[in-house]
């Protein structure tokens, strides 16, 4: 057997140069950006998740040979039953379906300046200048006290208003200027526009229809805002408080560059491996090994909450399914030899800023899925590090599959660094190791990937899964 002495990685383009093989590149990210687009928050994202398992054949029932399990319409889980059993193991992917964005406050509304606005507190890590003076929609769900959902999805149609938090002038922003970035921009300032008309507002209020003449006039920006959540949606002031409202960019997702080689766009942390995970899952019918995808919530905030890596929620499965499937099996042994990707994304080379990167341990867009084998910041801290054994199975497996692939940290050592929801599953004794494809602008309003890396990101989830 040959050894090439010095490695080179492969680019993704050169690899998948047939015509054939760019229809397909294309293809795939034609549905991709599709997806991101329609999917901008968690619960939307399961919902999408949910109705094409469904349409695979996939149930609720834990005897089902293709099952499914959601949690508080935030998380998900599907299993595939392979040839082996349970006691063998499982192939496990792992993604996070939640992203930075703008959450509206339990209670938002007010009204200054006759303008009638609404309190934020941002989500995960984000760069809140990036979010002033941008269009803005408005998406979540309402729950009434009589248990009524009202689902709002406002600002995606042409046809629809968008949102605004406007930034402040140049003229006047010369003490903004002078200040360290992250003081300029105020978290508690962040309060974005609903309205500015001053409307009748006779029949607003506490109770529909019992307003003082005096009282309309206060506030009455504010409560046409209230009218018309009423009027189109039955919804009063009170129900916010039971609200999961966010802010999103407005934008969808687009082909980026003159060769349309990029996708740009919101959420592509980490909704890029929901769907290449998702659709590697869909590919094989009848695998091997047992085969699950975990698409869990909260990842950008340390995976807590109920709906998070760190909840039972995938412990709790799994004991279900081993009781009704193989009563006999132990859950320590099937998690222990069980095989886990933490699909999640990878910062990438940035060339205006190749200061703060180790070139030589830095990933390139174009070159394929990222294994990183340790997370954590400076020394290590917070990281999962995967076994010399895994990443050597893991580099002869796509190897032989032809498919391109590269090995990155991120940042230099003192250069900061970042944690996924890998060490949330190595507790277990299973190997795993974070993969995914590089980023550009990570945690931005619109993010930047390689339609050669999600399409090679798609191949390598499906050969790990296979």
């Amino acid at each position: 057997m040959s050894h090439t002495l010095k490695h080179t990685p492969a680019n993704c383009w050169q690899v998948y140069s047939s015509q054939e093989q760019r229809k397909a590149i294309s293809d795939f990210a034609v549905r991709y950006i599709d997806f991101i687009t329609q999917c901008k928050t968690e619960r939307e994202t399961v919902r999408w998740i949910r109705d094409r398992a469904r349409e695979a054949g996939f149930s609720d029932d834990p005897q089902s040979p293709a099952f499914y399990r959601v949690l508080k319409d935030k998380s998900i889980i599907l299993v595939r039953r392979g040839r082996r059993p349970l006691k063998e193991g499982l192939r496990v992917l792992g993604a996070h379906v939640d992203t930075p964005r703008l959450d509206l406050k339990q209670n938002p509304l007010y009204e200054t300046c006759d303008l009638a606005l609404a309190k934020t507190h941002y989500y995960g890590g984000l760069r809140k200048h990036q979010w002033f003076s941008r269009s803005l929609a408005l998406h979540g769900v309402v729950v009434t006290q009589d248990g009524d959902k009202v689902n709002l999805r406002i600002g995606e149609e042409a046809e629809d208003p968008v949102f605004l938090i406007p930034d402040l002038l140049p003229h006047l922003a010369s003490q903004q200027n002078e200040k360290k970035l992250s003081e300029a921009f105020e978290g508690e300032k962040m309060n974005v526009i609903l309205g500015n008309d001053k409307a009748e507002t006779s029949s607003a209020g506490g109770e529909i229809g019992e307003e003082a003449s005096e009282e309309a006039e206060r506030e009455s920006i504010k409560k046409g805002v209230l009218q018309l959540l009423y009027a189109r949606y039955g919804l009063t002031e009170e129900d916010l408080f039971s609200a999961e409202l966010q802010l999103t960019p407005a934008d969808p997702a687009r082909s980026v560059g003159l060769d349309q080689s990029l996708v740009g766009g919101f959420g592509q942390d980490d909704r890029v491996c929901v769907f290449c995970g998702l659709q590697a899952l869909l590919q094989e019918s009848d695998p091997e090994y047992t085969q699950m995808a975990l698409f869990w919530d909260k990842e950008e905030i340390g995976s807590e909450g109920a709906t998070s890596a760190r909840s039972m929620f995938f412990e709790y499965t799994l004991q279900e399914l081993l009781e009704t499937l193989e009563p006999g099996s132990r859950l320590s042994r099937v998690l222990a030899n069980s095989r886990a990707l933490s699909a999640d994304v990878h910062g990438g080379l940035d060339p205006d800023h190749q200061d703060l990167h180790d070139p030589m341990n830095s990933s390139k867009l174009g070159y394929g899925p990222v294994f990183c084998k340790f997370t954590g910041h400076r020394g290590k801290l917070g990281a999962n590090d995967a076994t010399a054994e895994y990443v050597a199975w893991l580099r002869s497996l796509l190897n032989s599959k032809g498919i391109p692939w590269q090995m990155a940290e991120i940042g230099k050592v003192d250069a900061g660094g970042g944690g996924t929801v890998a060490k949330h599953l190595a507790v277990y004794g299973m190997d795993i190791i974070d993969c995914g494809p590089s980023v550009l602008g990570m945690h931005s309003p619109f993010e930047l990937t390689s339609k050669a890396d999600i399409y090679a990101t798609y191949q390598a989830f499906r050969a790990f899964l296979e």
